[in-house]
């Protein structure tokens, strides 16, 4: 088991979510005109889209099937050594490596591999940085990577997993991606019921959670993130206005302080809007903050108790729910 003090850095950060969609063209006018992310390129099978300050082509790869929830996860790595080295430590975990893929519109060459519980992930290096293709979209700050646009969202933030076992998939990121846990929720019996991840300094990049659904590969949503809390409370209008489903917030999380506001797409995946503030983990031996299930009981930051369907509601959906 790799030291939590002592992370590689291989990963760089979360680079891009594919999202599966059976109501394709609904769920594009969701992400484009409502939620605000620009498109990049699309054909008759995928939508590419970003937020307005995410640096690569892409950060949200929208594709049209037959269900919903998440198709891979994309992470880029460092360096093409520190992808060589993380796709040797993957080789070696004894977790499911699918191999490599030539890439896609965004990217180039990355090796894919699997959780334990559904979920396939792909490490890539040579990237496609975004160019604005005309004055519109070219931002007038150098240091922006393209025009404000859209409901807020600034960046992709993190994503959040479910998983039947949550301390067989924190080994899995440990190993695989060399990430370390900053916080996490301990049941009183033993178990652990969430685990959020970093591969860098960010508080957070993926968390997971405890499968309550009897799910398989199952997606609890995708978060971008805002430049402040008035975005999303003007995001929460645009939300009402265009009959979007609503399903908790705006109100602050306990865990991570994260300032939050969650909502279904057409087609049901869960989608958050969320303000982290300027938290980091900057300590190189920080120690993962532990949340009992008192502690969860009285509910978010301000008291706001969590509602059922975020516990059992995820994509795809199953019988239970």
């Amino acid at each position: 088991m790799p030291d939590p003090t002592n992370p590689s850095f291989d990963v760089a950060h979360l680079g891009h979510v594919e999202m599966l969609t059976n109501r394709f063209e609904d769920s594009l006018d969701f992400f484009t005109r409502v939620y605000g992310l620009k498109p990049s390129a699309q054909d008759g099978q995928s939508a590419w889209l970003r937020a307005w300050d995410d640096y690569e082509f892409h950060t949200l790869k929208l594709t049209r099937a037959e269900t919903t929830g998440v198709g891979h996860i994309g992470y880029r790595c460092a360096s093409p050594a520190a992808l060589a080295r993380r796709v040797a430590a993957i080789e070696a975990s004894g977790y499911p490596a699918i191999g490599w893929v030539d890439g896609d519109a965004g990217h180039g060459p990355a090796f894919r591999f699997a959780d334990p519980f559904g979920h396939v992930f792909e490490l890539y290096y040579e990237t496609r940085w975004y160019a604005p293709q005309d004055d519109a979209e070219r931002a007038a700050l150098k240091n922006t990577a393209s025009a404000f646009s859209g409901a807020a969202p600034r960046r992709i933030d993190h994503l959040n997993l479910l998983a039947a076992d949550v301390t067989e998939f924190r080994r899995f990121m440990e190993l695989c991606l060399g990430a370390r846990v900053t916080e996490m929720i301990r049941l009183d019996n033993g178990r652990i019921g969430g685990c959020w991840f970093t591969v860098n300094n960010k508080t957070y990049d993926l968390a997971c959670t405890e499968e309550h659904g009897h799910g398989h590969g199952r997606l609890h949503h995708v978060t971008y993130a805002t430049d402040q809390r008035e975005d999303i409370l003007r995001a929460a209008d645009i939300f009402l206005q265009n009959g979007v489903h609503i399903e908790t917030g705006p109100h602050k999380h306990a865990i991570q302080g994260t300032f939050f506001l969650y909502v279904w797409e057409p087609a049901g995946n869960r989608v958050e809007l969320a303000n982290a503030g300027a938290r980091l983990i900057l300590a190189p031996d920080w120690q993962p903050v532990v949340w009992t299930e008192t502690d969860r009981r009285k509910g978010q930051a301000w008291g706001l108790k969590t509602i059922e369907t975020f516990h059992t509601h995820g994509t795809p959906p199953v019988r239970q729910e």
